[in-house]
């Protein structure tokens, strides 16, 4: 399998590619959409809710903290976490500029 160039793409490109592969998987939906329900910071509650082991669980909370759309925040021996509204913004904006283009003219197969 190739080594992805990502250098040779633009910075939006390689911005949306790590957007869409982090929320590529329906673990992460989930605990995204866990988050926005509760209103507020959740803190250890994920594994009855979704149903996934806690190391899976924390797999998945580490790739959406790293592309920054939520952050954690350590209490005695648990992190809670909640979504990053600056960041949530951020990738909205990029994801809507994407799906905005025109895609198709009048004559479009």
């Amino acid at each position: 399998m190739g080594v992805t160039k990502s250098e040779i793409f633009s910075e939006s490109q390689n911005q949306i590619a790590t957007v869409a592969k982090v929320l590529g998987h329906p673990a992460r939906i989930a605990i995204l959409q866990q988050i926005i329900k509760a209103k507020s910071c959740i803190c250890g509650d994920l594994v009855s809710e979704i149903g996934l082991a806690q190391p899976t669980i924390s797999q998945h909370l580490r790739e959406l903290k790293n592309i920054g759309i939520i952050k954690g925040d350590i209490e005695g021996t648990r992190v809670c976490y909640c979504i990053d509204e600056k960041k949530w913004d951020e990738i909205r904006d990029l994801l809507a500029t994407f799906f905005q283009q025109d895609i198709c003219g009048k004559d479009c197969c």
